[in-house]
């Protein structure tokens, strides 16, 4: 079994409930499993603030979480345009897997979410790809071809799939995100399982 690393970031559950619904879509493709992951919060001086194992849901991603998974979906809820302080700040960090290659030739996807329509879901989704363009990653968009990304009147967008929390935070996914996060797990596991099948 080969293993699709869903690693994201959360403040109030919307960009967890995308991860958990890409993981569902990445274990439909044969062979294919998600190991899912988060990176701790930090403080406004962008330190660690978390022990070092969290109270609730999936445990803090390592260095060999990357190095053993074939793949990458990468989330982070929007932060005025850009993802999240604790996702760049885990980024920022990875020099020793940039040097070693660590990612390199493995497919990739991103995911986000916004309080508000027109967000900034794009140009968050831009911005988490060009660290992995760095590590040699390949990109995967979420293509016109899945039928619910022309019928979403909440997120979706051809760089990756996306929420529409409103200014409560719900996170509570609509029937099109749900599938288009689905898909892009799908899509994701199965190009990996390509890939890996012509090493």
């Amino acid at each position: 079994m080969r293993e699709i690393l869903v690693l994201y970031y959360s403040h109030r559950g919307s960009v967890r409930a995308l991860a958990e619904q890409i993981a569902y879509g990445i274990h439909q493709v044969p062979g294919m499993a998600a190991r899912v992951r988060t990176v701790p919060r930090v403080s406004t001086v962008c330190e660690a603030l978390e022990s070092d194992i969290p109270a609730d849901g999936p445990p803090y991603v390592e260095i060999r979480d990357l190095e053993e998974c074939v793949g990458l979906a990468l989330g982070s809820p929007t932060r005025f345009g850009n993802m999240a302080a604790p996702m760049k700040y885990f980024l920022d960090g990875l020099a020793g897997a940039w040097v070693n290659g660590t990612l390199a030739g493995k497919p990739a996807c991103v995911f986000s979410s916004t309080a508000s329509h027109h967000g900034g879901q794009e140009s968050t989704l831009l911005s988490m790809m060009l660290p992995l363009l760095h590590h040699g990653m390949l990109l995967l968009g979420l293509p016109y071809t899945e039928p619910a990304l022309n019928a979403t009147r909440t997120g979706g967008t051809p760089y990756g799939v996306t929420h529409l929390a409103g200014p409560d935070g719900v996170p509570v996914l609509s029937p099109e995100e749900i599938t288009l996060a689905q898909a892009q797990g799908r899509r994701l596991a199965s190009i990996a399982a390509r890939l890996e099948s012509t090493c």
